[in-house]
């Protein structure tokens, strides 16, 4: 090759370069709604949103009606500047962007009780936290394939449900029920006042979790990379366990974390 077309060569890299250094991060086009009659007019029309994004500073009577919407169905929305917006799509987005959900979030009392008429032990995986979409989704596939009823995730602190999160669940949220709940601390009173026994996994407990009984109606709480499970919901807890380390590191990543336990749940409700 010559020097001018060595030269050609090199300008042509910097400049694919530099353009995708400018290149907006944007998620898929197939899960997002922009625009604000868009958003209401799909939320009117029943389809799963998952999270919406709207402008901070601007206000209009459309945008009332839409966050109006927002607040009745539960959905997260998140204030945020519009360079955020314009960095997730450079289309019209008026302010507004919406995700749609791949799957629909099921009444948490509807799998309690299909459950109990199946004549199972229901076993669910509940999430504090867990905001990590990769987690999310690895939580979900060892969840499915352990045999639990269903994952329970708050409506704020969450991570998003979108085409990343069932890429990496390799399918189970097709299968797995996903339970979303504006009050977590209602939700979980409620799993205790359906029978179920509360444990959270937290690595401050003595307890080993292969001294628990995990075979009947079982939840088990999963806290934040960060700082775990909340105090709030330790108190809610029938029992804590941790599980035990031998090496030098002293945690295990959440989505391993959850696979020890539930595979544990699964040995023992399979031998009852």
């Amino acid at each position: 090759m010559n020097r001018i077309n060595l030269s050609w060569a090199y300008f042509l890299i910097i400049i694919n370069f530099l353009c995708g250094m400018r290149k907006p991060v944007s998620k898929n086009e197939n899960e997002m709604i922009f625009g604000i009659r868009a958003l209401i007019e799909s939320i009117k029309a029943g389809k799963t949103i998952d999270k919406v994004f709207t402008q901070k500073g601007i206000s209009n009577p459309l945008l009332g009606e839409l966050h109006q919407l927002i607040a009745e169905r539960d959905i997260p929305n998140a204030k945020v500047p519009i360079e955020k917006l314009n960095r997730i799509t450079r289309k019209n987005h008026q302010g507004a962007i919406g995700f749609v959900s791949p799957v629909d979030f099921v009444p948490l009392e509807n799998v309690i009780m299909n459950t109990y008429e199946k004549g199972e032990d229901p076993f669910f995986i509940v999430l504090d936290r867990i905001t990590d979409v990769r987690n999310f989704g690895a939580i979900v596939r060892t969840a499915e394939c352990a045999g639990a009823h269903a994952v329970l995730v708050p409506t704020k602190g969450a991570a998003q449900i979108g085409a990343d999160a069932m890429k990496t669940s390799a399918g189970a949220l097709n299968y797995l029920p996903v339970c979303r709940e504006n009050n977590l601390k209602e939700a979980i009173n409620q799993l205790k006042e359906s029978g179920l026994k509360i444990i959270a996994c937290t690595e401050k407990s003595d307890h080993d979790v292969y001294q628990e009984d995990l075979s009947g109606p079982l939840a088990v709480i999963m806290g934040s990379e960060e700082d775990g499970v909340s105090p709030a919901y330790l108190k809610l807890c029938d029992s804590s366990v941790s599980i035990p380390m031998r090496g030098k590191i002293d945690s295990l990543n959440v989505s391993v974390a959850t696979s020890v336990i539930a595979y544990e749940a699964l040995r023992q409700r399979g031998l009852k």
